[in-house]
């Protein structure tokens, strides 16, 4: 028989089963399974010897009481299991009613060879499959005293028609039949004794396998080819509880009421997994109130000829770990968000203090202009020609005879060469002045060109962009007297994130400002570097030899709110390797220790680049 054709047997078997029995092990499901069978074959087999008997094929009238009635006993046992019967007293009742229709028939057809049919054997294989070894023994017990004793003595006529011993042949055939029947029992026994040491065994395996199992805090099951139920774990039984509100049996279809996706999802996973793959994948189940994800592995189970008979389901509940992943991508965003503003800060402040120094000196130009200005001669200039003009009838003589004219053309060339070095001194002011205006345009005009590109990514020329930063801090750094120091490998233009990569170039600048500030040297000297690293990454370096870095410090350089600033706020460095790590980059810090200085690398890919806004 196909093994299609015993799963429908099985199937019609199971439908006779109680419908409110406890969960049953696969050797009481077996028993429950072959008393069921025999039960139903019992009686079918009854109720064909009463007709073929009312016929008049065999037997007669007796026959057809004993086969009626014992179609009707196995029917009423069919039903009480039906009912919820329990198992034992079940398979009580059907070898009692076995035994008590075959001691009628003995007697009622008083023939040796009644008693050794065939069909005898079917009790103490029955009785100790079902009952166990000496259970069996009982009822095999009343067969051999059946065939051995009570039917010779029957046929004897208990001595009133022969003596008891005359008919030697009929009590040396009941005690043959006699021995077979306990040859069967004997021999179901040692079968039975097997088995139970073999179902010890399994059962031993099965609460190991089930305790490990019950262990876990992940639901796990087993599954047929359909993709039902064969068992599952507690943890399993209770999840299903909680997404579907019914209980997982064996049997149960696992995804129900899924998203059309999700559905389509399982079928092609499961498909793959009975092809002999092992696959893996987020299972998601959204309910009125929450959802679940869960993450599942499939595995196959071999069967006979490697081929898939089911599959295995190991899940986890990735819920909570999925939505503490989106609060962290969720906090992340909103900390680069911060970071981008923090280096937007950093860089207003860098503008704001250049524009600042700028302001100062354009403002001391415009009062030197002014005060030059008050302090002009031009009035005199103006009394000198007002006096000309007045004696312009008689200038010969004005020129010539009075003590006025005789010094006016001494008087007016002092004042024009007084007036041309006041013209000298206010054009240099107001170079100097168109100087500084000139440079905070170029500082606001460079500050509006990158604050329009946060989050592009675009081709950048990067020692173009390091000289921009330097810019950004330029006044700064003539004024502070340090001395930069420029060594640009060539690079090509690199697609990059110009907003993240000048605010880390601007926070770095103004470290090494305060660092050499602070160091009080005369010869305060910043080198910045640009080379190649390889095939794969592009160094920029930012080098001071101001007050250095403790070595204590290192690790924590680059931790949220760590300064060593009095009034530091802890946050650009930081801000700054969050930039390095948004452009697939890193940066890093190296000081031999405090008054050594120190150089902050910037490494960035060559390779790979992609958009990240």
């Amino acid at each position: 028989m196909s093994a299609g054709r015993w799963t429908w047997l099985l199937g019609r078997l199971d439908a006779l089963l109680p419908k409110n029995r406890p969960h049953l092990t696969p050797g009481e499901l077996g028993r429950y399974r072959v008393l069921l069978g025999s039960t139903s074959l019992l009686a079918a087999m009854s109720l064909v010897l009463a007709i073929t008997s009312a016929l008049g094929v065999n037997g007669g009238a007796p026959l057809v009481k004993i086969g009626t009635g014992a179609a009707i006993g196995f029917a009423l046992i069919l039903a009480y299991l039906r009912a919820g019967g329990p198992l034992r007293r079940g398979a009580i009742l059907v070898c009692a009613t076995m035994l008590a229709g075959y001691m009628l028939t003995t007697f009622l057809m008083p023939r040796q060879i009644v008693a050794s049919h065939a069909a005898s054997l079917l009790i103490p294989l029955l009785a100790v499959y079902l009952l166990g070894v000496k259970a069996g023994l009982v009822f095999t017990g009343f067969f051999c005293l059946n065939s051995g004793i009570l039917l010779p003595l029957y046929l004897s006529g208990f001595g009133s028609r022969e003596p008891i011993f005359a008919n030697a042949q009929a009590w040396i055939a009941g005690m043959l039949d006699s021995l077979i029947l306990l040859l069967g029992w004997g021999l179901s026994s040692l079968f039975g004794i097997a088995r139970d040491e073999a179902s010890a065994t399994v059962r031993d395996s099965e609460r190991k396998l089930h305790s490990l199992l019950e262990s876990t805090t992940d639901p796990v099951c087993s599954l047929d080819v359909q993709g039902r139920i064969i068992t599952s774990n507690s943890v399993a039984r209770k999840m299903f509880q909680e997404m579907y509100g019914k209980e997982l049996r064996p049997g149960t279809e696992l995804d129900q009421r899924s998203d059309p996706v999700v559905q389509e999802q399982w079928r092609n996973s499961l498909q793959r997994a009975l092809r002999g793959e092992s696959v893996r994948f987020e299972w998601v189940r959204r309910g009125p109130h929450r959802t679940w994800v869960l993450d599942v592995a499939l595995h196959p189970l071999w069967g006979e000829g490697d081929r898939p008979v089911g599959v295995t389901l190991f899940g986890r509940d990735i819920t909570e770990r999925k939505e503490a992943e989106a609060k962290l991508g969720e906090l992340h965003r909103g900390l680069m968000e911060v970071s981008r503003q923090a280096g937007m800060a950093e860089m207003a402040t860098g503008v704001l203090h250049n524009v600042g120094n700028m302001f100062n000196s354009v403002n001391v130009s415009a009062s030197l202009v002014l005060e030059r200005l008050q302090g002009s001669r031009t009035t005199s200039l103006l009394r000198a020609s007002e006096l000309l003009t007045e004696h312009e009838t008689n200038l010969p003589t004005f020129l010539t005879e009075d003590t006025r004219g005789r010094q006016l053309p001494k008087y007016l060339s002092t004042v024009s060469r007084h007036l041309v070095r006041e013209q000298e001194d206010l054009l240099t002011e107001m170079k100097e002045l168109l100087r500084n205006v000139e440079h905070i345009r170029e500082v606001v005009s460079l500050q509006q060109e990158n604050a329009r590109v946060v989050g592009r990514v675009e081709l950048v020329t990067v020692p173009e962009l390091i000289d921009n930063a330097v810019r950004l801090h330029l006044d700064s750094f003539e004024r502070l007297g340090i001395r930069i120091q420029r060594e640009y490998a060539e690079v090509a233009p690199l697609p990059l994130d110009r907003h993240r990569l000048l605010q880390i170039l601007v926070n770095l600048l103004g470290n090494a400002r305060h660092a050499l500030v602070e160091s009080g040297r005369e010869d305060k000297r910043l080198s910045l570097r640009v080379r190649r690293e390889g095939e794969e990454w592009l160094r920029i370096e930012v080098e001071d030899n101001g007050v250095g870095i403790a070595p204590e410090h290192l690790t924590q350089l680059f931790s949220h709110g760590f300064t060593t600033k009095k009034e530091g706020h802890g946050f650009g460095l930081h801000s700054s390797a969050l930039a390095a790590e948004a452009m697939k980059g890193r940066l890093r810090c190296e000081s031999q220790g405090k008054g050594h200085g120190a150089c902050f690398t910037l490494e960035l890919p060559l390779s790979g680049w992609e958009k990240l806004a």
